[in-house]
């Protein structure tokens, strides 16, 4: 069956050309206009992916991303004219996959869709393991951290990264480089988006997050993953 796509725009003209483009590649696209008809169509619909736009009569973007990363781990791209770093941070501390800045491309989005669907599937084709770090432990079939065997707050992104470094122990990552694996494409130097959610990663699973001991920074190169001992 086509991947379902919920394209949430209040600008009509936009979200029907994104609705027939994303049907032109084979996708099931579905619209809405504002925020609240987005929370009634994801309900409905289930879909396998949802393009937000932050600025939404009704709710905000921001809003139904709260809200609906609250009920779902489905992707969400952020779709904004805004451009600022804050924007960017505050869309992605919600727990949203990707963020495009208008205007953009459709063959870029399409891009960035094919990107994270992609790594979707590797995650779901990947055999059942569990990694241990002493207290800490990743279980990187069921998408989650444990600590004490209490499982730890964690969004999606900085889940995607933290298995990606576990994977990869022992091997140094140009911020460059994780943006290109983990992402999926190069951000054009937005390299804050890294240290931003390795930040995150080590306030929940280092014992001390001011010298970590899991994922340690190559000073002038990335970042590493060791294992304790």
């Amino acid at each position: 069956m086509a991947r379902t796509i919920l394209v949430v725009e209040d600008e009509p003209t936009l979200r029907e050309t994104l609705v027939e483009a994303l049907e032109g590649e084979g996708y099931r696209a579905i619209g809405a206009g504002d925020g609240r008809d987005a929370l009634v169509r994801f309900r409905a619909d289930r879909p396998d992916m949802i393009l937000l736009d932050l600025m939404l009569p009704e709710l905000s973007g921001i809003e139904v991303c709260r809200i609906i990363r609250a009920e779902s781990g489905v992707p969400i791209v952020m779709l904004t004219a805004r451009s600022s770093e804050v924007d960017k941070v505050v869309g992605l501390e919600l727990g949203a996959d990707d963020y495009v800045t208008k205007p953009f491309s459709i063959r870029e989005l399409s891009a960035r869709i094919r990107a994270i669907f992609r790594r979707g599937e590797q995650v779901s084709a990947a055999p059942p393991a569990l990694v241990d770090l002493g207290p800490v432990q990743v279980d990187l079939a069921g998408h989650r951290v444990l600590r004490d065997g209490e499982a730890v707050p964690l969004k999606p992104k900085a889940f995607e990264l933290l298995a990606f470094l576990v994977r990869n122990a022992g091997q140094v990552f140009t911020r460059d480089q994780l943006l290109e694996r983990v992402w999926g494409y190069n951000y054009a130097g937005e390299t804050r988006t890294v240290d931003v959610h390795v930040h995150w990663l080590r306030a929940a699973i280092e014992p001390d997050p001011a010298r970590p001991q899991l994922i340690h920074t190559v000073r002038g190169v990335g970042y590493v993953f060791r294992r304790p001992g």
